[in-house]
C-alpha cells in the first residue's frame, strides 16, 4: 500500500494575492485554478519539481477563518521548503523581496533560514546535508 499527503490547506485572505506571492515571488507552479462559485475557487500550487504534495490555497470565508490566517500553527514554523541549492534559492527569494525573520544559519542537519509569507505564515527554507 502507498499513501502520501496530497494537499495541505493554507487559509489565505485573497486568491490573487496568494498567487502573486507563491507563483510570482517564490516560483511555485500553478497546478489548478478552478472557479467553483462567485466567491470560491479550487487553487493548487506546488514548488517546482514537487511530485506529491501541494498547497490548497483556501480563501477565508468568515471571521473565524480570517482570524486564523498566519496563526494556523500557533506561531511555529508551518512549512518546510526543502531545496537542492540553498544559496540559489535564498538569493532569488531575497531579490524578490521575501521577508526573512533571521539570517541563514548552519545546523547539524543542514542550512536553514526562516521566512514569512505576506499573510504571517512562517516557513523554513532548508537544504539538508
Amino acid at each position: 500500500m502507498t499513501q502520501f499527503i496530497s494537499l495541505i490547506t493554507l487559509v489565505i485572505p485573497d486568491y490573487d494575492a496568494a498567487l502573486a506571492f507563491y507563483v510570482d515571488v517564490l516560483g511555485f507552479t500553478l497546478l489548478e485554478d478552478t472557479r467553483l462559485s462567485e466567491t470560491k475557487r479550487w487553487v493548487r500550487v506546488a514548488p517546482p519539481g514537487s511530485q506529491e504534495t501541494a498547497l490548497l490555497l483556501a480563501k477565508a470565508s468568515d471571521e473565524h477563518q480570517l482570524a486564523a490566517i498566519g496563526h494556523q500553527t500557533g506561531g511555529r514554523v508551518a512549512f518546510f521548503l526543502q531545496t537542492d541549492d540553498f544559496e540559489r534559492d535564498y538569493e532569488k527569494m531575497h531579490a524578490n523581496g521575501v521577508t526573512f525573520l533571521e539570517g541563514p544559519r548552519r545546523e547539524s542537519y543542514g542550512q536553514v533560514v526562516v521566512f514569512q509569507d505576506p499573510f504571517g505564515n512562517k516557513w523554513d527554507l532548508l537544504e539538508l546535508t
